[in-house]
């Protein structure tokens, strides 16, 4: 087996792990203590958010320069310039938001302010992990540096709330506990990139002024922070309008819902790794007929997988929230779990169309449609929650709005530019058979048991959705209930 199916396969593993480790601590362990959980779910989140800032993009140029650097031996000094970068914005960014707050002291009742002594530290730390992440990837190694990016972050969330719920730790003390973790991803990112190779620190200007490559580097990192920080904005920005004007108790309660929901992401996981090398391909030699049929039909089984789990997770929600600690709080907000549910199967119905731009030469489109995403997702959000009294529903409806949008606009970009549409006939088809199971499930008597309601209600969708798949032939089940495709979503 090559280094990059071994790094594949493993990366796979540990995303997965590192998934169902999520997931499960959210739905029976954080529910304890919505409140403390909630801010866990504004720290990091809003940290991630201004991230990019302190970047801006340099992590991507140890990446894009690494081989004309190494040619002549100059990545190291690549390196720690992008180390020297980082720290240098960091002081400036720190400046500024100190000046802002000064200038402005009526903000200071943000928990923005109120945290900053944790938040600003994690920033400096995970901008510095970022530079590592991305140089390691030049020598073929990503599961390490996939250890420090997705697992520490969660045994960080797990054992910081398990330290203050379950041992009575101080909010200080755990706060310490889940920063160290951070402290403690960054120097094994030290230790594992010397141990590849032995880091050898160079701080001169000489080679980058040759040519005017800092130039070339500036204006790389400045794409990669464009399209960084709108991914980040977009993503990140409704757990942190949530702590800011509602409550981190509400937070909480998002934050798990959101949990619940990522179960219908699971088919993506794996089928990007089997598509990108064809959408590559297909782009590549201008094929774009057979790109159409293949966009149609990955984006019809991201689709179905999606619309099953969802339909499962509608008609057991209920009864699972039963078997939740403080599960009356997720049962009130149920229609956050809708509302977001249907805009996460439109997304999965559009498929790759993102991937598609990305691998094409239109590249710098997604930048523009990201940022897009960000302005309306942040004007939206702010609109339900200083107009509404809708709290996280608002924040739900203002997100599935913002994402419906934003994929409403590749589809027209790449139907205008490749000729190619991931929506068919049998989606609508599977969305009239999921919605007929859903249904009757919902109306079928609720025993006094919430565990055989948990069971058998989604089961009767599994037969329903399944049974009348068998008879209309919409989706080939068959080919993806096999060994071979379960054994393909592992590699790369």
């Amino acid at each position: 087996m090559s280094v990059v199916a071994r790094q594949g396969f493993k990366y796979s593993l540990i995303g997965y792990f590192g998934f169902l480790l999520g997931t499960i601590s959210a739905i029976f362990i954080f529910p304890y203590d919505m409140e403390f959980y909630g801010k866990l779910r504004y720290i990091m989140p809003t940290a991630e958010m201004l991230l990019p800032i302190v970047v801006f993009g340099l992590s991507f140029s140890t990446v894009k320069f690494f081989h004309q650097t190494q040619k002549e031996g100059k990545h190291q000094n690549l390196l720690s310039l992008s180390f020297a970068g980082v720290l240098v914005n960091f002081i400036i960014f720190s400046l500024l938001f100190f000046a802002f707050f000064l200038l402005f002291p009526q903000f200071k009742t943000l928990q923005l302010w109120k945290m900053k002594m944790l938040i600003l530290p994690l920033i400096l730390i995970m901008s510095l992990s970022a530079v590592f992440n991305k140089y390691l990837t030049n020598f073929k190694r990503i599961v390490v540096p996939n250890i420090f990016e997705n697992l520490f972050p969660k045994i960080a969330n797990l054992g910081a709330f398990c330290l203050f719920f379950f041992l009575g730790v101080s909010e200080k003390g755990s706060y310490g506990f889940f920063l160290g973790m951070f402290i403690l991803s960054l120097v094994g990112y030290f230790f594992y990139a010397n141990k590849l190779e032995k880091i050898q620190p160079d701080f001169s200007t000489d080679y980058i002024k040759k040519d005017n490559l800092w130039k070339e580097i500036l204006n790389y990192s400045f794409y990669g922070f464009l399209g960084n920080i709108g991914n980040y904005i977009a993503f990140r920005v409704d757990n942190f309008m949530i702590g800011e004007f509602l409550n981190f108790e509400e937070n909480g309660v998002y934050s798990i819902i959101l949990s619940i929901l990522s179960f219908i992401l699971i088919p993506q996981m794996g089928l990007f790794n089997i598509s990108a090398p064809i959408i590559n391909k297909t782009i590549a030699e201008g094929e774009f007929e057979e790109l159409d049929r293949f966009h149609k039909k990955t984006s019809l089984t991201l689709f179905f997988l999606g619309a099953v789990l969802f339909s499962c997770i509608l008609v057991g929600f209920p009864y699972l929230s039963n078997f939740i600690k403080n599960g009356e709080q997720l049962q009130q907000a149920e229609p956050v779990v809708w509302i977001l549910g249907f805009a996460m199967l439109f997304d999965l119905a559009t498929g790759f169309n993102g991937h598609i731009i990305s691998l094409s030469k239109y590249y710098r489109f997604n930048i523009v449609v990201m940022l897009f995403l960000a302005i309306t997702t942040i004007s939206l959000n702010y609109l339900f929650l200083t107009k509404t009294q809708f709290g996280i529903i608002g924040i739900a409806m203002a997100t599935a709005i913002s994402l419906t949008l934003f994929n409403m606009i590749k589809i027209y970009f790449n139907y205008v530019k490749f000729k190619v549409f991931p929506l068919t006939i049998e989606m609508m088809y599977v969305f009239i058979i999921c919605t007929l199971a859903i249904t009757l499930a919902i109306m079928f008597p609720v025993t006094n048991s919430n565990l055989v309601n948990l069971l058998y209600k989604p089961a009767f969708v599994l037969i329903v959705i399944f049974g009348a798949n068998h008879v209309m032939k919409i989706f080939p089940t068959e080919d993806y209930l096999n060994k071979k495709f379960f054994k393909s979503i592992f590699k790369f």
